[in-house]
């Protein structure tokens, strides 16, 4: 057997094995019992925004829950989100929420040229009680990114189906595994807002 040939059978089976434990993390998420959420008034730059108008005519909501304007991490995720607005939005609807306040977010939405809806959790507990509260302060926030998939239900009733953290190299965003591709990884790269 050649060292080609070896490494090809290894590089089969390490992704075999990776889609193998992905399509089980997705199974657990399906299986996992829908949690009742309350009907939040969150904040839009036209005022006060319940939950439940944030799936406009969709009954499945993508909710990326975002550090706020102090983290390059969360505005690259952003810029990300942004680029495949028109494609997440034929499925679901989808919004990201930070602690900012709603003049704050959309000065970045303009700057960046973000086009998806933002809508601001200062002064309510949204944060913590969906499990993205951290006690330590990152990037001016303690909140932690991520997201939170909610369906709503015939009778109106929200439940959330399943949530996720990010963190480099996760599955949501693709600049870590593009990198990951080169012979050095990203090395020591971090995002920046500017470069």
């Amino acid at each position: 057997m050649t060292v080609e040939t070896d490494m090809d059978s290894q590089f089969a089976a390490a992704y075999a094995d990776f889609e193998k434990a992905k399509q089980r993390l997705v199974e657990l998420r399906r299986q996992a019992p829908p949690e009742p959420v309350a009907d939040y008034e969150l904040t839009g730059p036209d005022g006060g925004v319940q939950l439940s108008a944030m799936f406009g005519e969709k009954s499945d909501l993508i909710l990326i829950h975002n550090m706020g304007s102090g983290c390059p991490y969360c505005t690259m995720w952003a810029d990300g989100f942004n680029g495949a607005l028109q494609h997440l939005e034929s499925r679901a609807a989808f919004v990201v929420v930070s602690p900012d306040a709603p003049e704050i977010q959309q000065n970045l939405a303009r700057k960046r040229g973000w086009r998806f809806h933002m809508f601001s959790a200062v002064g309510t507990t949204f944060i913590e009680d969906m499990g993205f509260g951290s006690e330590e302060e990152h990037f001016d926030s303690h909140a932690m990114p991520g997201v939170s998939a909610f369906h709503k239900n015939e009778d109106g009733s929200i439940v959330r189906v399943s949530q996720d953290f990010f963190g480099p190299g996760d599955l949501y965003c693709g600049v870590w595994h593009l990198f990951e591709l080169l012979p050095d990884g990203p090395g020591d790269w971090a995002p920046q807002f500017e470069y």
